[in-house]
């Protein structure tokens, strides 16, 4: 059950922090990660690493990335599946992705600059 409001300040912070949120998902930005929620990675727990990975990058106020949905990418056996896609077009697949390496993606790749190479997709 949901905390009553009242103060106007509590109002203030969940305003905050619903637009950091939103602004993920809002216009492009120099990263972008598609989250691929086709019936293979919903049923893979691809909904459970989407609300992770909003949390991590929200508490890391990471406003370079952008981060959309899509469909099936035709790799069912990899989901759950993130594709990161930088500035220049490069896109990099990450698979059967938990907590665990969504952290390490998002530490060392979407933060660093630096793809973790054991976690890649071979396309």
């Amino acid at each position: 059950m949901s905390k009553r409001i009242s103060d106007p300040k509590q109002l203030e912070a969940l305003r905050a922090e619903s637009r950091s949120k939103l602004d993920l998902r809002g216009q492009p930005h120099e990263v972008c990660v598609t989250l691929h929620l086709g019936t293979c990675g919903i049923a893979a727990g691809a909904r459970d690493v989407l609300g992770f990975l909003i949390a991590e990058l929200g508490s890391a106020s990471a406003g370079r990335v952008t981060i959309r949905q899509s469909g099936c990418a035709g790799l069912c056996g990899q989901e759950p599946m993130i594709t990161v896609s930088d500035a220049t077009g490069h896109e990099y697949r990450y698979g059967r992705l938990d907590h665990a390496k969504v952290k390490e993606v998002v530490t060392g790749h979407l933060l660093g600059g630096q793809p973790v190479s054991r976690l890649l997709i071979d396309p």
